[in-house]
């Protein structure tokens, strides 16, 4: 029986696929307004091209090493740990207040894909429970902005994972069976749907449930075919007919 349906987030819900800068550019207003911020409490010697550095090559070593040991980058402890790189003393700073000169946004050419909102009205209508996955590098409520910006937060009052808060990364077993234990579901009940084959399907399938591959343009090739989705989509408009071959009544 079909109770609930785990998305993964960018790229699943969320279409990157029309951005077309680089990281380093969309971090660099948030990283002026943290640098900001700091010099309110220290001296920093350098500037904000000093902070910048420190703090860019940092949050890509955190990301090199989360590749090998998915221990999740967190984008305030990066923060914190550049500060006091830097000469600021740990006990002038506070996480929390840094997130907040960090700030989030919508991004410049990243939209909601056009088959989300009606896929989603769908399913609770239908009582299926609903839950997010994202291997986000920020707090689940710095990207509930987005959420709500995009009209997808009433979708998922209760079960929204980022890994940057839960420690570690999809595929990582335990992320999978704590939105699992969240909404009260077994693997057998669920369905998730993601467009990375290592994080998204073979994370899922390694904890039991059947596995989405929603194909996108940014699409990580399958790995000599030895990840293989249980279905893949061009569209959630295609997922009724799966979910009805699976699940036959589901809808009922």
């Amino acid at each position: 029986m079909l109770k609930a349906i785990l998305f993964d987030m960018d790229d699943t819900l969320i279409d990157w696929g029309d951005f077309s800068g680089d990281w380093d550019q969309i971090e660099k207003p948030y990283i002026q307004r943290v640098y900001e911020y700091l010099c309110t409490l220290w001296q920093i010697d350098g500037g904000v091209e000093a902070y910048a550095k420190e703090y860019l090559s940092r949050s890509r070593a955190a990301w090199f090493q989360a590749h090998n040991n998915l221990v999740a980058p967190h984008v305030g402890r990066v923060i914190v740990e550049t500060a006091i790189a830097l000469g600021i003393p740990k006990e002038k700073l506070n996480m929390e207040a840094c997130l907040k000169a960090y700030g989030w946004g919508l991004i410049k050419g990243v939209t909601l894909f056009p088959d989300v909102i009606n896929i989603l009205k769908l399913l609770r209508e239908k009582h299926i429970k609903l839950g997010i996955i994202t291997n986000a590098y920020q707090p689940m409520w710095m990207r509930d902005y987005e959420l709500e910006q995009y009209g997808l937060l009433e979708f998922f009052p209760e079960c929204r994972f980022s890994a940057a808060d839960f420690g570690h990364l999809k595929p990582h077993p335990e992320i999978f069976k704590a939105a699992l234990d969240c909404l009260n579901v077994t693997p057998d009940e669920t369905v998730f749907i993601g467009d990375n084959p290592t994080a998204d399907i073979a994370g899922a399938q390694a904890v039991g449930m059947k596995a989405i591959l929603r194909v996108v343009r940014r699409m990580t090739p399958l790995i000599s075919g030895l990840i293989v989705p249980d279905a893949a989509i061009n569209t959630l408009d295609e997922l009724p007919a799966i979910l009805s071959d699976w699940y036959p009544g589901w809808d009922q």
